[in-house]
């Protein structure tokens, strides 16, 4: 009998910008575990906006961890973003002009759901799922 693949991957980051390309090639690794290899690039800049967000915006000490965890769904992925930060993200209005706060703007667009929550501990976790076509 072949052993069933990991359903969910749970890590831990230091608050550093290396740790987006690190928790990058984790989801995708998974991702083509699960046979999901279709969504893997919306999956992988969904994960960046978020860890990035996380890395740049969360205002918590800096030994502070991140924490994503990717949980394969029946028809898709769940990603979760969890910061020790109580400062909720915004979703900036966008104009031609925008030098940047575009990241949840892409969430928004790329996620067939997303949301902000309240976690166990300090803190929030910023989630998004994406599902197969069709």
């Amino acid at each position: 009998m072949e052993d069933m693949p990991q359903q969910l991957i749970v890590r831990r980051w230091t608050r550093h910008p290396r740790c987006v390309g690190l928790a990058r090639t984790e989801l995708q690794q998974a991702l083509c575990r699960w046979g999901l290899g279709v969504i893997e690039d919306s999956a992988l800049l969904i994960l960046s906006e978020l860890v990035t967000n996380a890395v740049v915006h969360a205002r918590v000490p800096r030994e502070r961890q991140i924490e994503t965890r990717f949980e394969r769904e029946n028809k898709g992925v769940r990603i979760e973003v969890h910061d020790a930060s109580d400062e909720q993200p915004i979703l900036c209005p966008q104009t031609a002009d925008s030098e940047g706060g575009r990241g949840l703007t892409l969430v928004e667009a790329m996620a067939d759901e997303w949301a902000v929550s309240k976690r166990n501990g300090p803190g929030k976790v910023v989630w998004a799922v994406l599902r197969l076509p069709g």
